[in-house]
């Protein structure tokens, strides 16, 4: 792949929803970026998406009709997939179209999390975009977050070399339940809470377990182990409420996973063992969205929790208000004592990843994390969900992944 490098980096957005908008919060602190243009169905959603693009700054931006206007308009360099799972593979079908067609002069593509909702979804999705000659990027946030880059960089730099490789990440992202009803939905999401979120948690983990001058794929994947339930919300009050918040949704007859747990264990490049326990959870109800981490080795340990904030603030019963998300995302209280993200986009990683990518993209740079090490983390989720319904330790390679669906995710 030979690109020239391009001043400015064009970028149109494929979905309009709450994580288009966090990457729209990032890119406020990212150079020699624009967000030219946007496509979503609803029109009002596209609409409002471009201009809060041009409120902040980053346009200007165009609210196009059709996601084949916005890729033959000439205005777009790069593409940032931020639609729910079930239409990814369809939106890298057209992207594909359009670019071997030559009606998009597209140099680059990026997806967010998870890649694909089944394996062979997530090896079409790579090939789609190798086929097409585009550098591609798979947009796992948690790698860039500050805390990781740091406890990374000095446990990877300081400890290690003098006693040796770490050999247990833990990783938990818990929170009281998603935005959207497709979230919720086995067959359109892809699983429950263990697709939604513990692609975060296992592929942060096998990053923290990796040396920063190793390739990706330097630690393999020897055996999982996984446990999914259903703790809250097949309770009936609690289906109740979120048939009645999310039209659609009927957690009473099809019901996705609320809480997963998974171990996996990997060979290190001399053969020493390695692992990840994750553990993620729609049932939790604390001040918002927890996010913690661990890194362990033979004479260290690196922890960090994202609601063990500096910043506090208390608000007494007096001060009455609307319930939002002003304070930490996933809010589950406007009074108390209550922790405060004060830039959850460069805490979550956001800011990082997108500086990264606009970089790697405007100079025509294949980055570390790609389509490919997206299909690895569809790989980790299939082997997991495969060992809850086998209810035994599923070894790796296995061949029965290849067409494996999750038990919640089939018609």
């Amino acid at each position: 792949m030979n690109l020239s490098v391009i001043p400015t980096l064009r970028i149109g957005f494929i979905g309009s929803g709450f994580i288009a908008r966090f990457h729209l919060q990032a890119l406020t602190g990212v150079r020699n970026v624009v967000v030219a243009g946007v496509y979503s169905p609803r029109a009002t959603r596209r609409e409002s998406f471009a201009a809060l693009a041009e409120s902040l700054d980053l346009g200007p931006c165009e609210a196009f009709d059709s996601l084949e206007a916005m890729l033959a308009s000439g205005a777009i360099d790069a593409v940032w997939i931020t639609t729910p799972n079930h239409t990814r593979l369809a939106t890298m079908r057209a992207i594909h179209a359009a670019v071997k067609e030559g009606r998009a002069p597209l140099r680059a593509v990026a997806c967010e999390k998870p890649l694909a909702r089944t394996l062979r979804e997530a090896r079409e999705m790579l090939a789609l975009a190798e086929d097409a000659g585009l550098i591609h990027g798979y947009l796992e946030n948690q790698l860039f977050s500050t805390a990781v880059q740091r406890g990374r960089d000095i446990i990877w730099r300081r400890a290690v070399p003098a006693t040796g490789r770490p050999y247990l990440a833990r990783a938990a992202e818990e929170h009281a339940g998603p935005h959207e009803p497709w979230f919720w939905q086995g067959e359109k999401q892809g699983g429950g809470v263990l697709s939604d979120m513990m692609c975060h948690s296992v592929e942060v983990g096998r990053f923290l377990l990796t040396a920063p001058d190793e390739p990706r794929d330097a630690l393999k994947l020897v055996s999982v182990n996984a446990t999914v339930a259903n703790l809250k919300w097949t309770r009936p009050g609690y289906a109740a409420k979120l048939a009645a918040a999310m039209p659609g949704v009927d957690y009473v007859n099809r019901p996705a996973e609320d809480f997963a747990r998974g171990i996996l264990t990997f060979a290190g490049p001399d053969g020493e063992t390695a692992m990840v326990e994750a553990t993620t959870s729609w049932a939790y109800v604390g001040p918002g969205l927890r996010i913690t981490l661990e890194l362990l080795g033979p004479e260290y340990a690196m922890e960090f929790s994202s609601l063990n904030t500096g910043l506090k603030v208390f608000l007494s019963r007096a001060v009455e208000g609307d319930a939002g998300e002003d304070l930490v995302e996933k809010q589950n209280a406007e009074q108390g004592l209550m922790p405060v993200l004060d830039d959850e986009a460069g805490i979550y990683g956001y800011t990082l990843e997108n500086r990264y990518f606009v970089d790697c993209f405007r100079r025509g740079v294949m980055p570390f994390e790609t389509f490919r090490d997206g299909v690895a983390v569809v790989e980790m989720l299939m082997a997991l969900y495969r060992s809850s319904e086998l209810g035994r330790t599923v070894e790796l390679p296995d061949p029965a992944l290849e067409d494996y669906v999750p038990v919640v995710a089939r018609g």
